[in-house]
């Protein structure tokens, strides 16, 4: 049986971090079908293949790609850029090349980062043929002149485009979706930290019960969102509520980036558990560039789904370099990022709405034991969610409303509720 302290799971996720770290993974290919395989060790994983050639909106699922080899040789036969060594080496997506270039030629393919020269950064050319290879500033100005050999084993051909998805039943149909991107090789944070969180997230809400349906995906970033709404559009009434994670690692203040909306539950719900958190957190509006978020709430699709990051993408030095290695994320790191996913969903779960059921005046408290026999004194903590609860339980607010307009914790509001209902005081709103 797994354990659920924060010791434990924050090793456990950054282990599985270190077991999917070395594989090459792009936006198709077998990179991605070994890191699935390896998730349903901990989840019981639908695994998706769709064919190259299927129209999804706008799009069009992309041919697949796969990697064997690579290396670039100097004038004197050194090999000296391997992707055996790193697969970041490569630029994804590069086709396949055999050849002896000069260095002059060999400059046009190659990508650097002048500013941090010993790391190698990571590139990608999915919907334009081309090929290069990424490496360090410090080791490229150090080529000398000459004739190198370059050499690049891949294959871009028609295949598919592989995602995974896996549904945690509830009581209803209404459902609460999880979606981070799988798409990324050799880097912890982005996005390996929010694959481990959401594989087991999805095994801790397995154990629980569950008022909505879970959903989880583990989709090829931009691409693998579009194909998974497109084939699942008539179903979308079903989402309540949904997180994009990516970026749970680092060991900066977390980032939450509301909905479209703006104003969804899951805007609220997140704001709330960030509060009662008192870690150091941001809330942004929705814009529309950053992760899959922009497909989910796009505005023909506009579903009440956010993304929650630590340090959003673009915004850590080490973003899309070798540097996003496996030091850079911890397991304490990854251990608070877990359970502030946990308190998300147990305050969906938990949230409510009633309605007063002696809404003329309060009800006398005193007598049904609610209410302290002294009087003369300041509301207390208990006695003042106990007046939040009946004064706003009008049909209009749910709990996770009357709970930050008080300003006291969802679970002082929630333990209020549940009083006033055992006396008869409140009822739920019919769905």
């Amino acid at each position: 049986m797994q354990c659920w302290s924060d010791g434990h799971v924050g090793a456990a996720m950054h282990e599985l971090a270190r077991e999917l770290y070395p594989i090459c993974r792009s936006i198709t290919g077998d990179g991605v079908r070994q890191t699935l395989g390896i998730l349903r060790r901990i989840i019981d994983l639908k695994i998706h293949e769709i064919p190259s050639g299927t129209a999804v909106f706008d799009w069009t699922v992309p041919k697949e790609w796969n990697i064997r080899d690579a290396f670039i040789k100097d004038p004197s036969g050194v090999k000296i850029v391997d992707f055996a060594d790193c697969n970041l080496h490569v630029m994804s997506y590069s086709t396949p090349v055999r050849a002896r270039l000069s260095l002059a030629e060999l400059k046009n393919h190659i990508f650097t980062l002048p500013e941090y020269p010993e790391w190698i950064p990571y590139r990608t050319s999915y919907y334009t043929e081309n090929w290069a290879f990424c490496m360090s500033h410090r080791q490229f100005l150090e080529l000398p002149e000459g004739e190198y050999e370059v050499y690049i084993d891949t294959t871009l051909e028609d295949g598919a485009l592989t995602y995974g998805e896996y549904v945690v039943p509830g009581e209803t149909e209404e459902e609460v979706v999880f979606s981070c991107h799988v798409c990324h090789p050799s880097l912890a944070n982005d996005n390996l930290s929010a694959i481990a969180v959401a594989a087991f997230l999805a095994r801790w809400l397995s154990t629980k019960q569950r008022r909505y349906s879970y959903r989880f995906l583990f989709t090829p970033g931009a691409i693998g969102s579009i194909v998974w709404l497109a084939l699942n559009e008539a179903q979308l009434t079903r989402v309540h509520a949904g997180l994009v994670l990516a970026c749970l690692g680092d060991g900066g203040p977390f980032t939450y980036k509301k909905s479209r909306r703006g104003d969804s539950e899951i805007d609220r719900v997140v704001s709330q558990a960030l509060k009662e958190s008192s870690t150091a957190h941001e809330i942004i509006d929705f814009f529309p560039f950053g992760y899959d978020e922009r497909q989910f709430c796009s505005p023909g699709i506009n579903l009440p789904m956010g993304a929650l990051m630590r340090t959003p993408h673009g915004q850590f030095a080490e973003y899309h370099t070798s540097a996003d290695d496996l030091e850079f994320i911890k397991a304490e790191n990854l251990a608070v990022s877990f359970a502030l996913c946990r308190r998300i969903v147990e305050l969906l779960e938990d949230n409510r709405t009633f309605i007063n059921l002696n809404p003329k005046c309060e009800p006398q408290l005193g007598r049904r034991g609610l209410y302290g026999s002294v009087g003369g004194q300041s509301g207390k903590g208990r006695e003042m969610a106990l007046l939040w609860v009946l004064n706003f339980s009008d049909g209009a607010h749910s709990l996770l409303d009357i709970a930050a307009r008080s300003g006291l914790s969802f679970a002082q509001i929630a333990d209020a509720a549940d009083a006033l209902k055992d006396h008869g005081l409140l009822a739920a709103r019919p769905s």
